[in-house]
């Protein structure tokens, strides 16, 4: 990809830019996004995340006799069958709607392509930061603001990978409402796209690297 950088600055956990840098996959982070997988992905999370128990009472459910009002014809009034019947106030509801899962499934590589892709849209706006080991012993959110503030990036919308799971690296982000803490290896599609900036910890880039980049290399 043209005019593409490869090589990611690292920071420190406190921010301050270091001298070291670590090369970022290509087939990872400059691949040229695939917008319609992206919309797949996205469409499925949403939808797997939607209840699904919507619910009305239907003709047979609702409370009344089911005897007919009077007879077919010679009253001068429309034909009515059950006071259930649809077409009434107090009756039941045409097709209505029944709970159902909404979520659908999608293929592994469709799903790592989708996320590639967002990766790549976040490496081309200059929206990805490589940090080292987050390793807090106790949850401080004053930590945590220090880093967004020293990397300015305090207004904006945060998304910080860690390698392994981190209680204390999440639980200092619960005071910090734009800052999103998540395992690197449970990130979806919509994590990063929401997220106006993603920071990386470098295991959780190399350990990405190797989800997202092994099947192209093995392909190739």
């Amino acid at each position: 990809m043209s005019g593409y950088i490869m090589n990611a600055r690292v920071f420190g956990s406190d921010g301050s830019a270091t001298k070291r840098k670590v090369k970022l996959d290509p087939l990872v982070f400059a691949i040229e996004p695939n917008d319609h997988v992206i919309w797949l992905d996205v469409r499925r999370i949403q939808a797997s995340a939607r209840q699904g128990t919507h619910k009305t009472k239907e003709r047979s459910e609702v409370r009344g006799s089911t005897r007919k009002m009077y007879r077919q014809k010679g009253t001068g009034y429309a034909r009515a069958g059950a006071r259930t019947s649809s077409l009434r106030r107090s009756g039941g509801t045409f097709f209505g709607p029944r709970p159902r899962q909404y979520g659908f499934k999608m293929n592994t590589k469709a799903s790592r392509l989708a996320r590639r892709s967002a990766l790549s849209y976040k490496a081309q706006g200059n929206a990805l930061r490589v940090v080292g080991y987050l390793g807090y012993d106790q949850p401080g959110s004053k930590k945590l603001s220090g880093l967004m503030t020293t990397m300015e990036l305090s207004g904006d919308k945060v998304l910080v990978l860690t390698e392994t799971h981190s209680p204390e690296v999440y639980r200092s982000s619960s005071n910090l409402p734009r800052v999103r803490v998540k395992e690197a290896r449970h990130v979806s599609t919509l994590d990063i796209l929401e997220a106006d900036v993603v920071v990386l910890e470098e295991g959780a880039l190399a350990l990405l690297t190797r989800l997202l980049g092994s099947s192209e290399k093995a392909a190739a």
